[in-house]
């Protein structure tokens, strides 16, 4: 895998766009060019490169409501594989243009397709893509630090030193400690550690006590109606990221999750590149497959040789019988008035001990909020009337009953218009819910201390969390319309 190309560029907002390193490799572009032939597309200048970036990422014209090349529906896109529209001498399409950000900062790569133009072939079966965008999140790691956020100064002095890394990791275009395309990806024995080699991708090396951190953290998303024509839809995903202080310039680690009884599987696994050997019952486990009861439910064992910075594991779906909060969202129109009545339930399978539960009800399309007589069984509630927004602070606890209530009505006769918006039209309302629940997963995915492994260590510490959060986690009003989405989220 070779790189034709290699872009780091700073921007603010858009704006004052530079180009702080950039570096092109003549050989491989002289492969490209032999085996593109007379379909070869050249890299162009950086003006022209900025300028074509900026627009296919919506960082320019944004004034524009509509660029052809940024949102004509023949032009699918398949972040972060760009493709560039060139004009002029050697016009075509520049594709795959790798691409990440961070802030102000923009990381572009263009590696080379060992492939023939045409027909194109599709993005997962390029090994060049994968190791690029391997590349680029190693680059970003070294310029933005273990913060994520350098200042001018540091950035400056890592740029200066970006030269001379680059002849290290990626002499003549070639990033080097990647698996080669037939490796075996069966881990081998590691060799004593005298004769160990440090990777070029890792920059230092941990001295002292070993401690391994892994942390579980769930994300639910739910769109919930209240009406028999309207399925209400749900769905889960799972982040395990981890930060290993150990010792060695090969360690291996072992982390284990596993799942309780009458957990819900894992599926759609992804794992980081630093994974050395998985089960195949791991990676088969799909969302999309009709779930029949006897997919693999655990231990799920990832061993891998950590990078030194925190990196994450592996993401996962699993599909959960219930939402954690069911609710019911009703409002009449009475006069100048709506009567607003709300019903909150907690599942009893979540744990009643919330980091923080709000409630946000927010009315559009209307003047100013007047008088607001409404009554909660349970929390507080907060009244912005230039917002038209009411916030229902519920707490940290349900109360025993699990289940919490409002009732009331709010009069809108202020002298000015309240906030709009093109969807939330006439009874067309929702409640959005923000939550966190410490120490719970939905699916009872968990890391067990026990089940962490570290050679060659002898006693590490090992430390280990989970918890679960809320996200576009909506309550529609059930007797106005709402949207309905067409693709598959019901978990």
């Amino acid at each position: 895998m070779t790189i034709r190309a290699l872009w780091i560029i700073s921007h603010e907002k858009g704006e004052n766009a530079s180009v702080r390193f950039s570096r092109r490799f003549s050989t491989v572009e002289y492969r490209a060019k032999s085996l593109a032939g007379s379909s070869h597309v050249a890299v162009p200048d950086e003006s022209t490169f900025l300028q074509l970036l900026f627009t296919k990422l919506g960082l320019s014209d944004r004034d524009k409501p509509f660029v052809a090349l940024r949102d004509d529906c023949l032009y699918r896109p398949r972040l972060p594989a760009l493709e560039l529209h060139v004009d002029g001498p050697g016009k075509g399409v520049l594709w795959p243009v790798l691409a990440i950000s961070q802030g102000n900062l923009i990381l572009v790569c263009l590696p080379l397709v060992d492939a023939p133009p045409e027909p194109r072939p599709p993005l997962a079966s390029l090994l060049s893509v994968s190791q690029g965008l391997t590349l680029l999140a190693g680059l970003q790691i070294f310029l933005m630090g273990s913060g994520g956020k350098p200042d001018g100064d540091g950035l400056a002095s890592r740029l200066a030193l970006l030269p001379s890394v680059l002849l290290q990791v990626c002499p003549l275009g070639t990033p080097l400690d990647v698996p080669l395309l037939g490796s075996s990806a069966t881990p081998t024995v590691p060799p004593p550690a005298g004769t160990q080699k440090q990777p070029a991708w890792k920059t230092g090396l941990h001295r002292g006590r070993a401690t391994v951190s892994v942390a579980v953290v769930e994300t639910v998303r739910s769109m919930q109606y209240g009406s028999r024509s309207r399925q209400d839809l749900w769905d889960v995903y799972g982040t395990v990221t981890c930060k290993c202080e150990v010792e060695g310039v090969l360690p291996n680690v072992t982390v284990t999750l596993s799942l309780p009884p009458n957990g819900s599987p894992l599926q759609d696994i992804l794992v980081h590149p630093c994974v050395t050997s998985l089960d195949s019952s791991i990676l088969s486990a799909c969302s999309v497959d009709n779930y029949d009861g006897s997919a693999f439910s655990g231990p799920y064992k990832f061993p891998f040789s950590p990078p030194v910075e925190p990196f994450r594991l592996c993401s996962y779906t699993s599909q959960v019988p219930v939402p954690p909060i069911l609710g019911s969202y009703q409002l009449k129109e009475e006069e100048n008035q709506l009567r607003v009545s709300v019903n909150l339930k907690l599942h009893e399978s979540v744990k009643n001990s919330f980091e923080y539960c709000d409630a946000h009800l927010p009315f559009f399309n209307r003047v100013q909020m007047g008088v607001a007589d409404m009554k909660v069984s349970s929390g507080q509630l907060d009244v912005s009337k230039e917002k038209n927004l009411l916030i229902w602070v519920l707490g940290q606890k349900f109360p025993k009953s699990r289940e919490v209530t409002m009732e009331g009505k709010i009069s809108f006769s202020g002298p000015t218009p309240g906030p709009s918006d093109p969807l939330c039209t006439d009874l067309t309302a929702y409640i959005k819910l923000y939550f966190k629940v410490p120490d719970m997963t939905l699916s009872g995915c968990c890391v067990d201390q026990h089940s962490v492994h570290v050679y060659p260590s002898a006693k590490p510490r090992i430390m280990t969390s989970r918890e679960l959060q809320s996200k576009d986690y909506y309550i529609w009003n059930s007797t106005g319309t709402a949207p309905v989405s067409s693709g598959q989220m019901m978990m």
